[in-house]
């Protein structure tokens, strides 16, 4: 009888668990109220030029990215509550578990629960309402490159590695931008293999002739197409779209009718 009851209370508390995973995935796309997004700071490296940076981040750091999404709503017919709030949180002294390269399937789901766990742990949020959680880690510009970035939309959160530079500030944005949208629930666009964005849903102009160069990047695609070889990370939000299949997938725009 007792590991009967146990049992049930064990089933019960899974399904309240996995309910409140779906009511927030489903809230943080509703759009009738202003997003919160927390930003928690972490020294990717160690280093004392990340911890630099790190001490003189203000909320303006990431202005871009609340403009960004105001303009793409607006674009796509929202109301004024499609926007977003980014709240820049205490620095983390703990890093998150990196994601597994070049894993399978259970490893990544291990890891996925782990990283749960760990933000549960170190940031748990203030306040009522769906709230996205980022832990944005910050590196000495001098390393060649970092690890990719990833984000779940299980649980709303995401670990973003970026550059400790005043000069790379906007290109930091695109990617915590690029990672806030996977909490969404927004796809990747691009070629893992190659980082080139994916025709037609990772170009923001697909119907542009001649199709390269292209003036704007999708955000999920990634990186700005210059010819069919070359693409780079766009140097400003300004410089970057929410493309159709995107705005569809976080509810910008209504997914076509499949009947």
């Amino acid at each position: 009888m007792f590991k009967t009851i146990r049992i049930f209370i064990l089933l019960f508390i899974l399904a309240a668990v996995s309910y409140s995973g779906y009511r927030a995935k489903t809230q943080s796309v509703e759009w009738k109220y202003t997003l919160m997004v927390n930003l928690y700071p972490i020294n990717g490296d160690g280093s004392e030029i990340a911890e630099d940076y790190i001490s003189r981040l203000t909320h303006d750091e990431f202005a871009s990215i609340e403009q960004f999404m105001l303009t793409e709503a607006e674009k796509y017919g929202r109301t004024q509550h499609a926007s977003i709030q980014i709240r820049l949180q205490r620095k983390l002294a703990k890093r998150p578990p990196a994601p597994p390269e070049n894993a399978n399937v259970l490893e990544v789901m291990w890891w996925s629960l782990q990283f749960r766990w760990w933000a549960y742990r170190n940031a748990k949020v203030q306040g009522p309402g769906t709230q996205v959680r980022l832990f944005v880690q910050y590196f000495d510009p001098q390393r060649q490159q970092v690890h990719h970035s990833t984000a779940l939309q299980e649980g709303l959160i995401g670990q973003v590695n970026v550059f400790a530079s005043t000069e790379m500030r906007e290109k930091n944005n695109v990617v915590i931008a690029h990672e806030f949208l996977h909490t969404l629930g927004a796809t990747d666009k691009y070629d893992m293999s190659t980082d080139f964005p994916m025709f037609p849903d990772g170009y923001a102009e697909p119907d542009k002739t001649p199709l390269h160069p292209q003036r704007f990047a999708e955000i999920m695609g990634g990186r700005l197409a210059l010819n069919q070889f070359d693409a780079v990370i766009p140097s400003h939000l300004n410089r970057v779209v929410i493309g159709t299949k995107t705005a569809q997938e976080i509810r910008f725009l209504a997914k076509p009718d499949s009947n």
